[in-house]
């Protein structure tokens, strides 16, 4: 499934493929960049049609620190460099196991807000005991590259619906 995320930059429509944020962050982490890809399509489609966001009045926060979904999120809204863009462990959802607990983003959108959190099935307990262990072996780092991309293919062959669950804060009327 290939969607593209449709924004503005002061009256100037700007589309990017999930290609495009590979392409941006590199081959570390694609599975963090389809994680920020899917939740930034599902928190457009909540905050106006295709190609009616700003991209720069976008505010992003998460428990997740990784460097691709950092990387995504910065190509698609410039949050990072922009100041607008922050890694908050008190989002963290612990009671949801150390698999999901990090997967919760939320973006705020003019006076609109909504948080998202992983759906079950996306993120392996493998995955995540793998990129945590601190001593790894030429067998884990390939096996963790594997886990990686299968991850990223979940992902990205799924609708933004059926992966994050969405909670609305205040929403644009």
């Amino acid at each position: 499934m290939t969607s593209t995320l449709t924004v503005t930059d002061h009256g100037t429509t700007l589309d990017f493929t999930y290609e495009d944020a590979l392409r941006y962050h590199g081959p570390q982490a694609p599975g963090g960049v389809a994680h920020a890809y899917k939740v930034l399509e599902r928190a457009l489609g909540v905050f106006g049609g295709e190609g009616s966001v700003e991209r720069r009045d976008l505010v992003v926060a998460t428990a997740h620190g990784g460097p691709g979904v950092r990387d995504a999120f910065e190509l698609v809204t410039r949050a990072v460099t922009e100041g607008r863009y922050t890694v908050d462990s008190s989002l963290a959802r612990p009671e949801r196991g150390n698999t999901l607990a990090l997967y919760v983003f939320r973006v705020d959108y003019r006076g609109a807000s909504v948080t998202l959190t992983i759906r079950e099935g996306f993120v392996v307990d493998e995955f995540i005991t793998l990129a945590r262990k601190g001593d790894r072996t030429v067998d884990d780092e390939a096996r963790l590259t594997v886990l990686k991309q299968e991850m990223a293919d979940r992902v990205m062959s799924s609708p933004a619906e059926s992966v994050y669950d969405v909670e609305t804060g205040t929403l644009p009327a």
